[in-house]
């Protein structure tokens, strides 16, 4: 909570209407949610060009850009749908997919520019990484685990659709209450020690605990700086020396009005330029504390962090400006910004990504227990990875295999779930469904220009046929 600027989430925030699990403790502890504002227009500031639109899909005039883009998305989400949720690297094509970048699969499938630009934009926002950094398989999984591409990058009817009034940490606070004093702050584990009958835990200030399992949700690249006793299996640290953290600033702008809405604009923009890729409207839903959230992310979040916080603020006002069309963004009351890369117990955001080969070579063993010890965390969820709905999952997932270590549980009650597309299964038909490539479209017409020239050109090639015969 700011005292100046009312409660600002500058960390994992957004709430969709297909994760039940985040949906169930709102209900649960009584909290209430609100819808981020959509009313009005998205821009678009898009290679040299700007304009204003409802809806997911920009207003590209041109049809090639537009069967362009609906076809790489179409392919993604029917690709995922091939990734087993809980084994990706038992896809049929896993290999083949682990072994691609975003990257060169972008540049494989898409015919424009545009399309380019915006995939871009998108892995940049859903995964904080640049397209060479992150491979397809991991991607598809990831997408896949979110129900599809439309419901991870929407607001309305997607993973952006809905805030917690007074901020999700009521979350983390009031799933402590129910733990009392077994919850303890500023402790962090150094050791994990493992008998033949117990496993104890040592924190930073010397304070050992003892139980009979552990479940870890610490970030898997920082498990290297605990120490395990004994050590931890040589391919579980091969992986976690493999898996960095996504590169993130997470950043508020706050004004004295939302005058943005004023000029039919609800805050969103996207922008090929710039310090923010992605904006959103984050005020508050009684209209107090007008604000503009804005991501500084992969390689632009690089380039920043050696900046001070006011040098990124004045660059985000003069981005802000430039994208929106108005000089009123060079005037905020405040800004608030988390550099997530400068966490020392997390050391990026929003979570992991894998890098080609690793997810085929070592993907397995992020699920793997080693002994007592379970492993949780919102990179080992199945559905909706990357979120809060993944970390309640993976809870979940972790406890229940510990209860059945425990004889409490059968082995047929071990959770499990099948892959989020089935909760898309149902939607309606459409007609982006069966609108072709822009390949295909150059194969109809080029198949029409040639049953053209046969038909006008055939008596003429018959005889020329029948003379070289004779």
């Amino acid at each position: 909570m700011d005292p100046e600027h009312g409660c600002i989430d500058l960390g994992g925030a957004y709430v969709g209407q297909k994760q039940k699990r985040v949906l169930k403790l709102v209900k649960e502890f009584g909290l209430e949610l609100y819808n981020i504002n959509e009313k009005e227009k998205t821009v678009l500031n898009f290679r040299n060009s700007w304009s204003k639109f409802s809806g997911v899909i920009p207003p590209f005039w041109n049809p090639i850009k537009l069967l362009d883009l609906n076809h790489v998305l179409r392919t993604i989400d029917n690709m995922a749908k091939e990734i087993p949720a809980d084994a990706p690297w038992k896809a049929p094509k896993a290999e083949e997919w682990d072994a691609m970048t975003m990257k060169e699969f972008i540049n494989k499938i898409c015919w424009t520019s545009t399309t380019k630009e915006l995939l871009r934009i998108m892995i940049e926002a859903v995964f904080t990484v640049e397209p060479w950094e992150v491979s397809l398989l991991y991607v598809l999984w990831s997408i896949g685990s979110g129900g599809g591409v439309e419901q991870v990058v929407s607001v309305e009817g997607g993973a952006q659709e809905m805030k917690i009034i007074g901020g999700t940490q009521q979350l983390s606070v009031k799933l402590a209450e129910k733990l009392g004093n077994a919850v303890k702050l500023s402790t962090p584990v150094v050791c994990i020690e493992q008998t033949d009958d117990n496993v104890i835990v040592t924190d930073l200030h010397g304070n050992k605990y003892k139980g009979r399992f552990v479940i870890s949700a610490v970030p898997q690249t920082l498990l290297s700086r605990i120490t395990f006793r004994p050590e931890l299996p040589p391919l579980r640290q091969q992986l976690i020396q493999r898996i960095p953290m996504g590169s993130i600033i997470k950043t508020n702008m706050f004004y004295s009005t939302a005058f943005w809405r004023e000029e039919d604009m609800c805050g969103t923009a996207l922008s090929d330029s710039g310090p923010v890729a992605a904006c959103i409207d984050d005020t508050k839903p009684d209209g107090s504390h007008p604000s503009i959230m804005g991501f500084i992310l992969a390689d632009r979040a690089r380039e920043m962090v050696s900046m001070t916080a006011e040098e990124r603020k004045q660059a985000l006002c003069e981005h802000y400006a430039k994208a929106f069309r108005s000089k009123k963004f060079l005037y905020p009351i405040g800004y608030r910004e988390n550099n997530w890369m400068a966490e020392e117990y997390s050391g990026g955001c929003y979570t992991i990504y894998t890098p080609p080969g690793v997810l085929t070579k070592y993907g397995r063993y992020l699920f793997q227990p080693v002994g007592k010890i379970f492993f949780a965390g919102t990179e080992t969820s199945t559905v909706w990875s990357g979120y809060i709905e993944g970390a309640i999952q993976a809870g979940e997932r972790a406890a229940s295999e510990v209860l059945y270590e425990m004889n409490l549980i059968k082995k047929e009650e071990v959770w499990q779930e099948e892959s989020s597309f089935d909760i898309t299964s149902s939607e309606p038909w459409t007609i982006e469904s069966i609108l072709p490539s822009v390949t295909n479209i150059f194969h109809f017409v080029g198949c029409i220009g040639l049953s053209y020239i046969l038909y006008k050109f055939y008596p003429i090639l018959l005889n020329a046929i029948q003379n070289w015969s004779i």
